[in-house]
């Protein structure tokens, strides 16, 4: 990520170039958003600023069973496995969430099973299993900004109930930033 000196450290390196515009409404808070659509489904990423150092930051996304409190959609978030980390090998864990939607005139439920790897304080990387989608990733980065923490979080999802791409972008699109809002409010309340 290349931005100006004035927010971020040097040590910033993830690609995306961000104008001094984005930059002032990053640090009030808004959410930058971008979304791409695939064959079957959507991807969208959203960058947030959080005023919190990232060792904090992350202590707080690491909690999966908070993640009901920072997308009001998931109902359960559970790990259900641990392999401890080496020196050669980030952290892995084994997570099972289940989420509740309505649009439009119908609602779903979806379950999934992840593989979560973390690179401690860096990365997370969720990696699909089994559940109710075709196909699942999602990659959440954390860089240094300032005194705070700069959240990049990318997702591609493709459920298996037969809906139309452009609604499951809609969806992210509406959804995504507020619950990414949701996310930082909670995390600094703690």
């Amino acid at each position: 990520m290349v931005v100006s000196s004035s927010l971020v450290s040097p040590d910033l390196s993830a690609g995306t170039i961000i104008t001094s515009q984005q930059e002032k409404s990053l640090l009030q808070g808004e959410v930058l958003l971008t979304t791409t659509m695939t064959e079957t489904g959507a991807a969208v990423t959203a960058i947030m600023y959080v005023p919190m150092e990232r060792s904090q930051t992350w202590q707080q996304l690491t909690d999966y069973g908070k993640w009901v409190q920072y997308f009001p959609d998931i109902v359960q978030s559970q790990v259900l496995e641990v392999k401890r980390q080496s020196k050669t090998h980030p952290m892995t864990r084994h997570l099972y969430q289940v989420a509740r939607k309505a649009f439009l005139m119908f609602s779903a439920q979806v379950e999934i099973y992840l593989q979560v790897i973390e690179t401690l304080h860096q990365k997370i990387q969720f990696r699909f299993e089994r559940g109710t989608f075709s196909d699942f990733t999602a990659d959440l980065t954390l860089e240094d900004c300032g005194a705070g923490t700069l959240i990049t979080y990318s997702v591609q999802a493709t459920p298996l109930i037969p809906v139309p791409s452009f609604l499951i972008e809609q969806a992210i699109r509406y959804d995504l930033p507020g619950n990414m809002k949701t996310m930082r409010r909670v995390m600094c309340a703690a």
